[in-house]
Protein backbone atom coordinates (compact mmCIF):
# COMPACT_ATOMS: atom_id res chain seq x y z
CA UNK A 1 0.00 0.00 0.00
CA UNK A 2 1.12 3.17 -1.05
CA UNK A 3 1.06 5.64 2.04
CA UNK A 4 1.52 8.81 -0.21
CA UNK A 5 -1.98 7.58 -1.72
CA UNK A 6 -3.48 6.76 1.58
CA UNK A 7 -2.51 9.85 2.90
CA UNK A 8 -4.23 11.74 0.26
CA UNK A 9 -7.27 9.83 -0.22
CA UNK A 10 -7.68 10.44 3.47
CA UNK A 11 -7.88 14.48 2.57
CA UNK A 12 -9.90 13.80 0.00
CA UNK A 13 -12.40 12.00 1.91
CA UNK A 14 -12.25 14.53 5.02
CA UNK A 15 -13.22 17.48 2.24
CA UNK A 16 -16.15 15.25 1.01
CA UNK A 17 -16.98 14.94 4.39
CA UNK A 18 -17.39 11.39 4.95
CA UNK A 19 -16.62 10.12 8.54
CA UNK A 20 -13.62 9.07 10.21
CA UNK A 21 -15.03 5.49 10.31
CA UNK A 22 -15.53 5.10 6.72
CA UNK A 23 -11.77 6.41 6.27
CA UNK A 24 -10.47 3.92 8.45
CA UNK A 25 -12.43 1.03 6.35
CA UNK A 26 -10.92 2.61 3.14
CA UNK A 27 -7.16 2.25 4.54
CA UNK A 28 -8.19 -1.44 5.75
CA UNK A 29 -9.56 -2.10 1.86
CA UNK A 30 -6.48 -0.29 0.34
CA UNK A 31 -4.34 -2.91 2.44
CA UNK A 32 -5.93 -5.84 0.89
CA UNK A 33 -4.46 -4.31 -2.60
CA UNK A 34 -7.31 -5.21 -4.92
CA UNK A 35 -8.02 -3.50 -8.26
CA UNK A 36 -11.40 -1.69 -7.16
CA UNK A 37 -13.78 -1.79 -4.31
CA UNK A 38 -16.32 -0.21 -2.66
CA UNK A 39 -17.58 1.23 1.06
CA UNK A 40 -20.89 1.53 1.51
CA UNK A 41 -22.82 4.07 4.22
CA UNK A 42 -25.77 5.62 5.37
CA UNK A 43 -26.79 9.28 5.66
CA UNK A 44 -29.43 10.83 7.47
CA UNK A 45 -32.28 11.58 5.34
CA UNK A 46 -36.02 13.74 5.88
CA UNK A 47 -38.25 10.89 5.41
CA UNK A 48 -35.96 7.64 4.45
CA UNK A 49 -32.67 6.53 4.54
CA UNK A 50 -30.25 7.82 1.88
CA UNK A 51 -27.89 4.87 0.86
CA UNK A 52 -23.90 5.91 -0.52
CA UNK A 53 -21.49 3.80 -2.25
CA UNK A 54 -17.68 5.03 -2.76
CA UNK A 55 -16.12 3.52 -6.04
CA UNK A 56 -12.13 3.51 -5.41
CA UNK A 57 -10.52 2.03 -8.63
CA UNK A 58 -6.56 1.48 -9.00
CA UNK A 59 -4.93 2.21 -11.30
CA UNK A 60 -3.41 0.07 -14.65
CA UNK A 61 -0.06 1.73 -14.39
CA UNK A 62 0.80 1.94 -10.23
CA UNK A 63 -0.69 1.00 -7.35
CA UNK A 64 -2.52 4.07 -6.89
CA UNK A 65 -6.13 4.09 -5.83
CA UNK A 66 -8.25 6.64 -6.86
CA UNK A 67 -11.60 8.03 -5.68
CA UNK A 68 -13.39 9.70 -8.91
CA UNK A 69 -17.58 8.96 -8.02
CA UNK A 70 -19.86 8.14 -5.59
CA UNK A 71 -23.41 6.80 -5.69
CA UNK A 72 -26.51 8.09 -3.84
CA UNK A 73 -30.00 6.08 -3.34
CA UNK A 74 -32.77 7.60 -1.71
CA UNK A 75 -35.68 5.44 -0.42
CA UNK A 76 -38.62 5.85 1.97
CA UNK A 77 -37.31 2.82 4.63
CA UNK A 78 -37.38 4.05 7.88
CA UNK A 79 -33.30 4.44 9.24
CA UNK A 80 -32.61 0.97 11.46
CA UNK A 81 -33.22 1.21 15.23
CA UNK A 82 -29.65 1.21 17.04
CA UNK A 83 -28.90 -2.52 17.06
CA UNK A 84 -30.70 -3.53 14.22
CA UNK A 85 -30.66 -5.64 11.06
CA UNK A 86 -31.98 -6.59 8.05
CA UNK A 87 -31.95 -10.51 7.69
CA UNK A 88 -32.98 -12.29 4.09
CA UNK A 89 -33.66 -16.19 5.24
CA UNK A 90 -33.91 -18.94 2.65
CA UNK A 91 -33.62 -22.73 2.19
CA UNK A 92 -29.92 -24.07 1.89
CA UNK A 93 -30.31 -26.01 -1.48
CA UNK A 94 -27.20 -28.18 0.08
CA UNK A 95 -28.74 -29.29 3.41
CA UNK A 96 -32.75 -29.95 3.76
CA UNK A 97 -34.66 -28.55 6.71
CA UNK A 98 -31.71 -25.41 7.38
CA UNK A 99 -31.82 -22.14 6.40
CA UNK A 100 -29.75 -19.36 5.03
CA UNK A 101 -29.11 -16.11 5.99
CA UNK A 102 -27.82 -12.88 5.04
CA UNK A 103 -27.60 -9.79 6.69
CA UNK A 104 -27.37 -6.51 5.62
CA UNK A 105 -27.79 -2.78 7.55
CA UNK A 106 -28.88 -1.22 4.06
CA UNK A 107 -32.40 -1.48 3.61
CA UNK A 108 -31.97 -0.95 -0.39
CA UNK A 109 -29.59 -3.69 -0.31
CA UNK A 110 -31.85 -5.82 1.73
CA UNK A 111 -34.54 -5.44 -0.62
CA UNK A 112 -32.53 -5.95 -3.49
CA UNK A 113 -30.92 -9.46 -2.74
CA UNK A 114 -34.65 -10.09 -1.56
CA UNK A 115 -36.55 -9.48 -4.83
CA UNK A 116 -33.62 -11.94 -6.58
CA UNK A 117 -34.95 -14.64 -5.04
CA UNK A 118 -36.49 -17.21 -6.88
CA UNK A 119 -37.53 -19.16 -4.11
CA UNK A 120 -39.19 -19.42 -0.30
CA UNK A 121 -37.88 -16.13 1.69
CA UNK A 122 -38.28 -13.92 3.79
CA UNK A 123 -37.43 -10.33 4.26
CA UNK A 124 -37.21 -9.37 8.44
CA UNK A 125 -35.90 -7.02 10.65
CA UNK A 126 -34.55 -6.92 14.27
CA UNK A 127 -31.69 -7.61 16.95
CA UNK A 128 -31.55 -11.22 15.78
CA UNK A 129 -33.37 -14.15 13.82
CA UNK A 130 -34.75 -14.87 16.93
CA UNK A 131 -36.91 -11.91 17.80
CA UNK A 132 -37.31 -10.57 13.76
CA UNK A 133 -40.23 -8.57 12.27
CA UNK A 134 -41.42 -10.26 9.06
CA UNK A 135 -41.62 -6.91 7.00
CA UNK A 136 -42.27 -9.64 3.19
CA UNK A 137 -42.22 -12.85 2.11
CA UNK A 138 -41.94 -14.72 -1.48
CA UNK A 139 -43.56 -17.78 -2.05
CA UNK A 140 -42.40 -19.61 -5.01
CA UNK A 141 -40.67 -17.12 -6.62
CA UNK A 142 -43.97 -14.53 -5.97
CA UNK A 143 -44.23 -11.96 -3.30
CA UNK A 144 -47.12 -13.16 -1.26
CA UNK A 145 -47.00 -10.79 1.72
CA UNK A 146 -45.62 -7.18 2.84
CA UNK A 147 -45.71 -5.82 6.01
CA UNK A 148 -48.80 -2.88 5.57
CA UNK A 149 -45.84 -0.34 7.29
CA UNK A 150 -43.26 -1.85 4.95
CA UNK A 151 -45.46 -1.27 2.02
CA UNK A 152 -44.59 2.65 0.91
CA UNK A 153 -40.50 1.78 1.56
CA UNK A 154 -41.52 -1.41 -0.77
CA UNK A 155 -43.06 -0.26 -3.42
CA UNK A 156 -41.78 3.66 -3.75
CA UNK A 157 -39.19 3.76 -6.46
CA UNK A 158 -35.49 4.84 -5.38
CA UNK A 159 -34.18 8.56 -6.26
CA UNK A 160 -30.45 7.93 -7.58
CA UNK A 161 -28.09 10.00 -8.52
CA UNK A 162 -23.74 9.80 -8.69
CA UNK A 163 -21.62 12.38 -8.01
CA UNK A 164 -17.94 12.74 -9.89
CA UNK A 165 -15.73 13.80 -7.73
CA UNK A 166 -11.73 15.02 -8.55
CA UNK A 167 -8.97 14.88 -6.10
CA UNK A 168 -11.59 15.65 -3.15
CA UNK A 169 -13.43 18.33 -5.15
CA UNK A 170 -16.92 18.82 -5.83
CA UNK A 171 -20.12 18.19 -4.39
CA UNK A 172 -19.38 16.86 -0.30
CA UNK A 173 -21.54 14.05 0.79
CA UNK A 174 -23.63 16.33 2.87
CA UNK A 175 -24.89 18.54 -0.12
CA UNK A 176 -25.05 15.83 -2.25
CA UNK A 177 -28.04 14.15 0.23
CA UNK A 178 -29.63 17.75 0.63
CA UNK A 179 -30.20 18.38 -3.04
CA UNK A 180 -31.17 14.86 -3.57
CA UNK A 181 -34.00 15.80 -0.86
CA UNK A 182 -34.66 19.12 -2.87
CA UNK A 183 -32.66 21.55 -1.35
CA UNK A 184 -29.83 23.57 -2.48
CA UNK A 185 -26.20 23.98 -2.31
CA UNK A 186 -23.47 26.20 -2.70
CA UNK A 187 -19.98 25.94 -4.08
CA UNK A 188 -17.61 28.86 -4.39
CA UNK A 189 -14.93 26.47 -6.61
CA UNK A 190 -16.71 25.72 -9.83
CA UNK A 191 -14.81 26.48 -13.15
CA UNK A 192 -16.92 27.04 -16.50
CA UNK A 193 -16.05 25.57 -19.73
CA UNK A 194 -14.29 28.42 -20.61
CA UNK A 195 -11.87 27.96 -17.19
CA UNK A 196 -13.12 30.78 -15.27
CA UNK A 197 -14.16 30.43 -11.84
CA UNK A 198 -17.13 31.53 -10.29
CA UNK A 199 -19.52 30.73 -7.16
CA UNK A 200 -23.15 29.49 -7.69
CA UNK A 201 -26.57 27.56 -5.98
CA UNK A 202 -26.93 24.22 -7.31
CA UNK A 203 -30.17 22.94 -7.34
CA UNK A 204 -31.42 19.47 -9.23
CA UNK A 205 -34.03 19.39 -11.66
CA UNK A 206 -36.36 16.26 -11.37
CA UNK A 207 -38.74 17.71 -13.95
CA UNK A 208 -36.30 17.54 -16.55
CA UNK A 209 -35.04 14.30 -17.99
CA UNK A 210 -31.41 12.77 -16.88
CA UNK A 211 -28.44 13.52 -18.66
CA UNK A 212 -26.47 10.96 -20.48
CA UNK A 213 -24.95 9.69 -17.47
CA UNK A 214 -27.90 8.98 -16.01
CA UNK A 215 -27.96 11.44 -13.12
CA UNK A 216 -30.33 14.77 -12.92
CA UNK A 217 -29.69 18.08 -14.01
CA UNK A 218 -28.41 20.94 -12.32
CA UNK A 219 -29.68 24.42 -12.36
CA UNK A 220 -27.55 26.96 -11.02
CA UNK A 221 -27.96 30.34 -9.47
CA UNK A 222 -24.59 32.28 -9.37
CA UNK A 223 -23.67 35.38 -7.60
CA UNK A 224 -25.57 37.32 -10.50
CA UNK A 225 -28.24 36.23 -9.68
CA UNK A 226 -28.81 38.35 -6.78
CA UNK A 227 -29.13 36.05 -3.85
CA UNK A 228 -26.77 36.71 -0.84
CA UNK A 229 -27.74 34.25 2.06
CA UNK A 230 -26.47 36.60 4.50
CA UNK A 231 -28.15 39.34 3.66
CA UNK A 232 -31.18 37.53 3.21
CA UNK A 233 -30.54 36.16 6.88
CA UNK A 234 -30.22 39.61 8.62
CA UNK A 235 -33.59 40.93 7.39
CA UNK A 236 -35.07 38.82 9.90
CA UNK A 237 -34.93 38.72 13.96
CA UNK A 238 -32.61 35.26 14.32
CA UNK A 239 -30.82 36.13 17.46
CA UNK A 240 -27.67 33.60 16.42
CA UNK A 241 -26.74 36.19 13.79
CA UNK A 242 -25.54 38.20 16.99
CA UNK A 243 -22.91 36.07 17.86
CA UNK A 244 -20.50 35.73 14.50
CA UNK A 245 -19.28 32.75 15.16
CA UNK A 246 -22.74 31.38 15.41
CA UNK A 247 -23.38 32.99 12.35
CA UNK A 248 -20.80 31.83 9.87
CA UNK A 249 -21.96 28.37 11.46
CA UNK A 250 -25.65 28.89 10.28
CA UNK A 251 -24.76 30.40 6.82
CA UNK A 252 -21.99 27.36 6.47
CA UNK A 253 -24.77 25.08 7.38
CA UNK A 254 -26.99 26.72 4.68
CA UNK A 255 -24.51 26.43 2.25
CA UNK A 256 -24.59 22.33 3.11
CA UNK A 257 -28.35 22.79 1.96
CA UNK A 258 -29.65 21.99 5.99
CA UNK A 259 -32.27 23.81 7.57
CA UNK A 260 -30.43 24.30 10.81
CA UNK A 261 -32.34 25.39 13.80
CA UNK A 262 -32.11 28.77 14.90
CA UNK A 263 -33.87 31.42 17.70
CA UNK A 264 -36.56 33.76 15.69
CA UNK A 265 -37.51 36.39 17.44
CA UNK A 266 -41.25 37.48 16.51
CA UNK A 267 -42.80 40.86 15.78
CA UNK A 268 -44.73 40.22 19.07
CA UNK A 269 -41.15 40.12 21.00
CA UNK A 270 -41.62 35.70 21.28
CA UNK A 271 -39.09 33.85 20.65
CA UNK A 272 -39.33 30.44 18.77
CA UNK A 273 -37.42 27.84 17.64
CA UNK A 274 -37.10 27.31 13.89
CA UNK A 275 -35.73 25.05 10.84
CA UNK A 276 -34.54 27.95 8.24
CA UNK A 277 -33.96 27.01 4.64
CA UNK A 278 -32.42 28.43 1.74
CA UNK A 279 -34.36 29.81 -1.48
CA UNK A 280 -31.76 30.84 -3.99
CA UNK A 281 -34.58 30.40 -6.65
CA UNK A 282 -37.02 33.07 -4.98
CA UNK A 283 -34.13 34.93 -3.43
CA UNK A 284 -35.47 34.36 0.19
CA UNK A 285 -35.46 32.12 2.93
CA UNK A 286 -38.03 29.75 4.43
CA UNK A 287 -39.04 29.19 7.98
CA UNK A 288 -40.24 25.47 9.32
CA UNK A 289 -41.47 24.26 12.42
CA UNK A 290 -39.70 21.65 14.06
CA UNK A 291 -42.35 19.44 12.91
CA UNK A 292 -41.94 20.52 9.14
CA UNK A 293 -44.86 22.64 8.71
CA UNK A 294 -44.16 26.14 7.08
CA UNK A 295 -44.34 29.83 9.01
CA UNK A 296 -44.98 32.66 7.06
CA UNK A 297 -41.52 34.46 6.91
CA UNK A 298 -42.73 38.41 6.97
CA UNK A 299 -43.87 38.00 11.01
CA UNK A 300 -40.40 37.48 11.62
CA UNK A 301 -38.99 40.84 9.69
CA UNK A 302 -37.40 43.33 11.75
CA UNK A 303 -38.80 45.69 9.74
CA UNK A 304 -42.61 45.10 8.70
CA UNK A 305 -42.90 45.12 4.62
CA UNK A 306 -45.29 47.73 3.52
CA UNK A 307 -48.09 45.20 2.57
CA UNK A 308 -47.39 44.29 5.82
CA UNK A 309 -47.78 47.31 7.50
CA UNK A 310 -50.56 48.66 5.13
CA UNK A 311 -52.53 45.82 6.28
CA UNK A 312 -52.24 46.75 10.38
CA UNK A 313 -53.31 49.79 9.82
CA UNK A 314 -56.27 48.81 7.68
CA UNK A 315 -56.85 46.77 10.90
CA UNK A 316 -56.68 49.20 12.89
CA UNK A 317 -58.85 51.60 10.63
CA UNK A 318 -61.66 49.12 10.82
CA UNK A 319 -61.56 48.60 14.42
CA UNK A 320 -61.57 52.60 15.35
CA UNK A 321 -64.96 52.72 12.58
CA UNK A 322 -66.28 50.11 14.92
CA UNK A 323 -66.20 51.37 18.00
CA UNK A 324 -67.38 55.28 16.34
CA UNK A 325 -70.44 53.62 15.40
CA UNK A 326 -71.05 51.51 18.50
CA UNK A 327 -70.35 54.94 20.27
CA UNK A 328 -73.28 56.95 17.92
CA UNK A 329 -76.01 53.96 18.14
CA UNK A 330 -75.43 54.74 22.31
Amino acid sequence: MNKNNLENLQGEMRALKFDEKLIEQMQKEMEKGKPGFQLHTQVPADNGQLDVTLNFKQSGSSDYYFLNRYDLALSKAKPLEEGKQYFVISPNPEEKGKHLTRKFDSALQAMDYFKSQKQTSELAVGKSVADKMTLATIEKGKVDYVNKDFRTAYYSPVIANSQFVDRGRGFNVVQAANMLQGRAAYRDDLVSRAGESYKAWNVHQFDEPKDKYGNYKVKQYSEGYGFDVAKELNKYGIKELADPKKEAQVIDSLKDGNKPVVTVVGQDGQELKLRVEAMPRFNNINFFQLNGKIEKREQFLKEPSQDMAKGQQNIFEKKLNQRQEQGMSI
